[in-house]
């Protein structure tokens, strides 16, 4: 990925290793408190605001063995729960997302504890919240969320009070490497010619928020398979020809794909991971902590690649739009 790209998007993503380095991991300080004292955090919003964000944090609470128990849902459905022993932390780069504020204003009402993280300062979202923060990255011109996603990402793993924070400077710096990798043009063939392209990886938000970028910046069809479900039953209606982008694979499970997904139904298979596979593969660097934002940005990478191949306009979906349901 070049610098000096005409497109919003490449720039805005370029400028996301910045926005690691300069984070400051104890804005949200005072959160924690009342989250530790309820024990129960729901992290809540919709599409880039929430899969990547919320799911990263309850990824990396899980691994560290945290005590606090963590959940996300889109706002609809956490509207339907009682939410009265929780804390609720919701993003929204616009903050007027319809389903956002129908659920803050009832969680106001019940006078349970929320705050908020919004690209828009004085949006309607600041006003139901007890604390809110703006991002510093700015708002994006691009319709594709990208840095907004990995501040939002990096206010919610915050919360949790990990020691990774010492890395941090090295994680941007690993940042900046993958995003500047040059996908093999194989690679780029493989994304752009597929009718349909699939992302298999874990329930860490990682591939789930690719497989919604490929919609807006590839504008290709996709579909998330989490885990190993790749594995399990869908083979029989994948055709040759589709894509398949495992991140960061399982490696009891990498001869399985090769077997079943690659040779006996025909896929182009490719890998972005930290190690070698059988596949054509982006190999970049693991850091404890920022995995997730390495393997998101080598995904970025990859699909910019297949849609300047295709000649989209990358800033600019025909339908999408940037604010998907607005009050």
């Amino acid at each position: 990925m070049l610098s000096g790209s005409p497109f919003s998007l490449v720039n805005e993503m370029l400028e996301a290793p910045g926005v690691l380095r300069r984070f400051d991991s104890n804005a949200v300080a005072g959160w924690t408190k009342t989250i530790a004292a309820k024990g129960r955090l729901m992290i809540t919003g919709e599409g880039s605001s929430r899969i990547f964000p919320a799911k990263n944090a309850i990824d990396l609470a899980m691994r560290s063995g945290s005590a606090l128990h963590i959940c996300t849902e889109g706002a609809r459905q956490a509207a339907e729960y009682d939410l009265s022993k929780y804390v609720v932390v919701a993003a929204s780069n616009s903050g007027r997302t319809r389903e956002l504020i129908g659920l803050f204003e009832k969680l106001a009402a019940a006078k349970i504890p929320r705050f908020g993280i919004t690209a828009t300062a004085g949006s309607r979202l600041t006003e139901l919240v007890d604390e809110c923060r703006v991002l510093s990255c700015g708002v994006e011109r691009a319709v594709a969320s990208s840095k907004t996603v990995l501040e939002q990402a990096l206010f919610c793993q915050s919360l949790l009070g990990g020691d990774e924070w010492k890395n941090q400077s090295r994680a941007a710096g690993y940042c900046e490497e993958v995003l500047g990798i040059t996908v093999a043009p194989e690679i780029t063939g493989f994304i752009q010619s597929a009718p349909l392209v699939y992302f298999s990886g874990r329930n860490n938000g990682v591939a789930e928020e690719l497989t919604l970028k490929a919609n807006e910046i590839a504008r290709k069809k996709s579909a998330y398979l989490e885990g190993t479900y790749a594995l399990h039953g869908i083979e029989e209606v994948m055709r040759k020809g589709e894509a398949l982008v495992l991140i960061e694979p399982f490696r009891e499970e990498v001869e399985k794909y090769k077997a079943i997904l690659k040779e006996g139904v025909g896929l182009n298979v490719v890998a972005i991971a930290s190690f070698d596979t059988p596949f054509p593969t982006i190999k970049i660097p693991a850091l404890d902590g920022f995995n997730g934002y390495l393997q998101l940005m080598a995904g970025w990478n990859v699909l910019v690649a297949a849609g300047i191949a295709a000649g989209v306009n990358l800033d600019k979906p025909e339908r999408a739009r940037k604010v998907g349901n607005a009050v």
